[in-house]
Parts: C-alpha cells; sequence; structure tokens
C-alpha cells in the first residue's frame, strides 16, 4: 500500500509518495501520475523521500509518464532519492534521463 499525496506549488504538480513501489503498488504511482497530467500539469515532482524499494515495475510507470509528459513538452523532476532507489534508477540507466534533486524546493526551482 502506497500512500501519495498530490500538490501544487507554484503551478508544478508534486506528488510524494511513501511506501514500497513493487509489482503490487506500481499501478497506484501510474494512476497518480497519469490523474496530474490528464489535469494538465506538465510539469510534475515525484518526491520519494519515503520510498526505499522500487522494482523495475515503478520504473516503467516512471518512463511511460515521463514520455506523456515530453509529448506535451512538460517534464518530470525526481526529488530525494534514497541510495537504495538510486542505484536501481543508475542500475537501469534512468539516472540520466530523469533530472534528481536533493530536495523538492530544489526540484520545483529547476522549471
Amino acid at each position: 500500500m502506497l500512500d501519495i499525496r498530490v500538490t501544487e506549488k507554484n503551478g508544478v504538480a508534486v506528488i510524494e509518495v511513501q511506501g514500497r513501489i513493487d509489482s503490487s503498488t506500481a499501478g497506484e504511482l501510474g494512476e497518480a501520475l497519469t490523474s496530474v497530467i490528464d489535469d494538465g500539469y506538465n510539469q510534475v515532482v515525484l518526491d520519494i523521500a519515503g520510498v526505499d524499494y522500487m522494482s523495475s515495475a515503478g520504473l516503467r510507470e516512471l518512463v511511460s509518464a515521463l514520455k506523456k509528459l515530453r509529448n506535451t513538452s512538460g517534464d518530470m523532476r525526481i526529488a530525494q532519492v534514497k541510495e537504495r532507489v538510486y542505484e536501481v534508477l543508475e542500475l537501469s540507466g534512468l539516472h540520466t534521463i530523469f533530472q534528481i534533486f536533493d530536495s523538492q524546493a530544489e526540484a520545483i526551482r529547476s522549471f
């Protein structure tokens, strides 16, 4: 079970996630991302300070959302990535595709 909170800061959709992102919860993350994109946001910050595990299913949801955003000239930033999750992003090569920030505020300012 994921705890997902969506807020808006300076016109940027901020999605804060807590819990494990695996094959049973990745769909929840995907739904939250799709929802903000469908609501018209094209700047999204995914704050995963509370995530200590992400499987390939979670990575697929991130890539899918990024493609949708880039199709509308949007983009997504990732904030507060724990070391273990960063290693997964690094192994998959996604650390070069996503802009990753130490804080939510830095990620929001980067747009």
